[in-house]
């Protein structure tokens, strides 16, 4: 019997219509809270971040990653009954229960077992090390990741003091979008490695918290980091565990035709290259224009890569994840 690898087929990505810039937003802060000073510029200057996209009022987790599914089944070429996995894979979702992979394939037309993948940001990386196991033990064989992000409502609009603005900084930075990934059986290797690790000790260093309300209800606050913690969580993280899956295949990352790394913001992304000697002119910045897409970050990239010309059939390109927990992890694909 012939050896069974995993082809990351394709990708696509769904973009909200609506868009909010940086000065937009500050603005809307300033008219909102009369009596606060809004330093403007701030936002930009800390994160980098000159837009982000907002989904409408009545868009749904479940509702992006369908379109991008949507566009992605078309592209390929397959049908709703040719997918024998359906993974969510995002921070954000429709519903405590059930998963909200139920509502993506419902919305598909999908008949085939579904389920959620939550690892904050690392989400859609973990997905794929789920599918690639599944894929080459023949227990699937062809499987969509789709990844929804509805982030913007966790923005803070109601504000007390300056201080309170520069708290509530990060939840100005993220961004709403819809993916999908296709995952198949390959006669030749396609995702080559990955390699995860966590610092689980510093999960309180970037939460976005869950109360209970007076009655008894459950409600999700603001993003919220604490700078110095994240830090000293990330100095903690091995750089070299980024690099062991291209190691294993004699690789660098100067083979890369490509990388893809997740940014929370500017400052973080070059910080974070920097350690793990990550090639600057290799990356795909999206931070920029597309804002902390989440989960979604690393699929929007890749599409980013494949249809911009960057990346071509069987180049290589990494996939360097970092989230809160704290967590990170690298999948080596050649496409």
């Amino acid at each position: 019997m012939s050896e069974r690898f995993t082809r990351l087929t394709d990708v696509a990505v769904q973009l909200p219509e609506g868009s909010l810039t940086t000065p937009e937003l500050e603005g809307r802060l300033a008219d909102r809270n009369p009596g606060v000073h809004i330093p403007r510029g701030m936002i930009e200057e800390v994160s980098g971040v000159r837009r982000r996209h907002v989904a409408a009022s009545d868009q749904m987790a479940s509702d992006l990653a369908a379109a991008a599914a949507r566009k992605l089944l078309d592209k390929t070429g397959h049908a709703p009954p040719e997918i024998d996995l359906v993974i969510f894979a995002g921070v954000t979702y429709d519903a405590v229960e059930p998963a909200t992979a139920h509502l993506v394939a419902a919305k598909l037309g999908i008949d085939c077992p579904v389920f959620d993948v939550r690892n904050a940001c690392n989400s859609a990386l973990n997905a794929i090390e789920i599918a690639d196991a599944f894929i080459t033990s023949g227990r699937h064989s062809t499987i969509l990741i789709a990844g929804g992000e509805v982030t913007t409502p966790a923005m803070r609009w109601h504000l007390e003091s300056e201080e309170d603005f520069k708290a509530a900084v990060p939840s100005y930075t993220v961004s709403d979008v819809g993916t999908a990934m296709l995952l198949e059986a390959s006669g030749t290797p396609g995702v080559l490695s990955h390699q995860f690790f966590a610092k689980s000790e510093h999960w309180q260093a970037a939460v976005v918290p869950v109360t209970r309300d007076r009655f008894g209800g459950f409600r999700s606050g603001a993003f919220t980091v604490d700078d110095v913690a994240l830090a000293v969580a990330v100095l903690k993280l091995d750089p070299a565990v980024l690099r062991r899956p291209l190691a294993r295949h004699g690789f660098d990352w100067d083979d890369m035709a490509a990388i893809c790394v997740h940014q929370a913001s500017l400052a973080s992304l070059w910080w974070v290259c920097e350690l793990a000697g990550i090639p600057r002119e290799k990356v795909m910045v999206t931070i920029e224009e597309h804002g902390n897409l989440a989960a979604s970050t690393l699929p929007m990239q890749l599409h980013l890569a494949a249809t911009g010309g960057r990346l071509h059939r069987g180049d290589l390109v990494a996939l360097v994840g970092l989230a809160s927990g704290i967590s990170a992890g690298t999948v080596l694909v050649r496409w």
